[in-house]
C-alpha cells in the first residue's frame, strides 16, 4: 500500500519532493521549523531530518536524489513516525528563542545553533514541560561557552579600537604591496581531467595532485591582480574572475566594522569584517575555530593572498570550479565549454530535470511579456548566467575550510566540495521560484465578495 501522503505512481520521485509532501502531512505542529508555504526550511532538511531522521549513512537506499516508490514509501514512514518528535522539536525551538531574547543573545543564527539540539531535548524529554525554562537557560549558556567569545559582537569589539584598527590597515597595506603578480594562468586541461574522473565511481584523478604540485590556483589568483588573462575559460562571454569581484582587477582589502547578509559584497570586494563575519555566522561548531584576534590576524595575510585563500588545494578546487561553473548549461541551450566533461553531464543532468528550470526554460522562449513584473524573469535570467552563484558560494565554502585548515586532500574530497555547491544552489533556486510562485498566487486570488443581504 502507497503511503497516504505519496502518490501511488511507479515513477521515480525526487527525494526533496517526497520529504516536502512528507513534511506537509505532519499538519501544522512543526510550523517552527517550516517555511510561510509549510515546507520545511531548508535548514532543517540540512540538519535535522537528513542526518537525525533519514540518517543516509545507515540507509544508502534513501541518499539517492531520486527515489523508488519502495523507497520513497520508506522515507515517507521514516517523517510521519517522527511527527511528535519534530512537534516536540519546534516547540523547543520556540522556547529557546524566547530564552534567547530574554539573556539578550544576539550572536548566531538561532536555527545553525539550536535546531540539533532541540531536537536532541525533544527525543529526550519530550515537548517542554515543567522546568523547560531551567534547560533551555543551559542549554543556551552551554553554546555560549563553546563559542569561547568567537562571535560576531567579539568580533565587532575588537575592531571597534581605532589604533588596532590604523594598525590592521597599515598590514593590509603593506601585504598587498608585497604581492607577486604572474603572467599566465591556470591549465584549464588539467581542469578538465580532473572533472571527467569526478564523473567516475571513485571520483580519483593524478592530475589533481598534479595541479596542487604546479600550483595553478596561485597561478589564476596572480594573474587576476595583474589583469584579466584572456580566454582562460575557453568562454569569451563571461569575466576571467567569474564574479567574485565587482571590479576589473581585486581592491585591496580594507579593515571595515559592519556587515549585513542581505548587502555582501562579492568575495574578493569584502572587507576583512565581512570575510570573518560570513564564518562567525556560519559555524556550528566555533569551538573549532581560532580566537578572534587569531582569526583577525590570519585573515589579514589571507585576504591578500592569491584567490583570497592559503591553501593551494582549496586554490586549485576554486580553478576546477569555474571549469565546471562556465560549462553549466541549466537551460539546456548548449552554452557550454568545448568538450563538456563527466561532471558537467551529472550537474547539468540534475539541473535540467528540475520543475523551476523547465518553468524558467519557457519563460526564455515566450515572445509574450513577464505577466509577474520581473520577478519570475529575474529567476530565468539567473539560470542564463549560473556561474556567478555557483563560483561566490564555493569561495565562501572553501574560505570557511581555508579558516579551519581543512584541505582537500585528493580529487574525491574536491568533487564532494564542487557537487555539493551544485545541490546547493540548485535547491536554493528552487525554494526561490516556490517563493515567488506561492507570493504571485496569493497576489492573483480574488478578494472574497461581499454577501448580499
Amino acid at each position: 500500500m502507497p503511503s497516504p501522503s505519496q502518490p501511488s505512481t511507479g515513477e521515480r520521485r525526487p527525494r526533496a519532493m517526497v520529504i516536502d509532501t512528507a513534511w506537509r502531512g505532519l499538519g501544522p505542529g512543526p510550523r517552527a521549523l517550516s517555511g510561510p508555504g509549510g515546507a520545511p526550511l531548508t535548514r532543517t532538511v540540512k540538519l535535522i531530518v537528513l542526518p537525525l531522521i533519514v540518517r543516509p549513512a545507515l540507509r544508502p537506499e534513501l541518499a539517492a536524489d531520486f527515489l523508488d516508490a519502495r523507497e520513497a514509501e520508506q522515507l515517507d514512514a521514516l517523517i510521519r513516525e517522527s511527527g511528535a518528535v519534530l512537534e516536540a522539536t519546534a516547540q523547543w525551538f520556540t522556547l529557546l528563542k524566547k530564552t534567547r531574547r530574554a539573556l539578550g543573545i544576539v550572536a548566531g543564527n538561532p536555527q545553525d545553533l539550536y535546531f540539533q539540539r532541540c531536537f536532541e531535548l525533544a527525543t529526550e524529554h519530550g515537548a517542554p514541560g515543567p522546568g523547560a525554562d531551567a534547560v533551555a537557560r543551559a542549554v543556551l549558556e552551554d553554546v555560549v561557552d563553546a563559542s569561547g567569545g568567537r562571535t560576531v559582537e567579539a568580533l565587532k569589539e575588537h575592531l571597534a579600537d581605532a589604533a588596532r584598527c590604523a594598525r590592521l590597515d597599515a598590514e593590509l597595506a603593506a601585504a598587498w604591496e608585497g604581492r607577486a603578480a604572474a603572467p599566465g594562468a591556470a591549465d584549464t586541461g588539467l581542469a578538465a581531467e580532473v572533472l571527467e574522473a569526478c564523473g567516475a565511481a571513485e571520483a580519483d584523478s593524478p592530475a589533481f595532485a598534479a595541479m596542487v604540485r604546479a600550483g595553478h590556483g596561485s597561478l589564476l589568483g596572480r594573474a587576476l591582480w595583474a589583469a584579466h588573462p584572456a580566454d582562460v575559460w575557453d568562454r569569451a562571454d563571461v569575466p576571467p574572475h567569474l564574479g567574485l569581484t565587482a571590479h576589473r582587477v581585486p581592491p585591496r582589502p580594507e579593515v571595515g566594522r559592519s556587515a549585513s547578509t542581505a548587502t555582501l559584497p562579492a568575495p574578493f570586494d569584502r572587507t576583512l569584517f565581512e570575510r570573518l563575519f560570513t564564518v562567525l555566522q556560519a559555524s556550528t561548531h566555533r569551538e573549532q575555530l581560532p580566537t578572534v584576534p587569531e582569526l583577525v590576524r590570519r585573515e589579514v595575510d589571507r585576504s591578500c593572498a592569491p584567490l583570497g585563500l592559503y591553501d593551494e588545494s582549496l586554490r586549485v578546487t576554486v580553478v576546477l570550479g569555474g571549469r565546471l561553473a562556465v560549462g553549466l548549461d541549466p537551460l539546456g541551450a548548449g552554452t557550454s565549454v568545448a568538450g563538456p566533461t563527466a561532471a558537467h553531464r551529472i550537474v547539468n543532468s540534475r539541473w535540467q530535470r528540475e520543475a523551476s528550470v523547465l518553468r524558467a526554460r519557457r519563460m526564455t522562449v515566450s515572445p509574450r511579456p513577464d505577466p509577474d513584473g520581473g520577478v519570475l524573469n529575474a529567476l530565468a535570467q539567473d539560470l542564463r548566467t549560473p556561474w556567478a552563484a555557483y563560483m561566490r558560494r564555493l569561495w565562501v565554502r572553501l574560505h570557511g575550510r581555508d579558516v579551519r585548515d581543512a584541505a582537500l586532500p585528493d580529487a574525491a574530497s574536491a568533487w564532494g566540495v564542487l557537487d555539493g555547491v551544485a545541490r546547493s544552489v540548485m535547491m536554493d533556486h528552487r525554494a526561490r521560484v516556490r517563493t515567488a510562485l506561492r507570493t504571485l498566487s496569493a497576489a492573483a486570488e480574488p478578494a472574497a465578495e461581499p454577501r448580499s443581504a
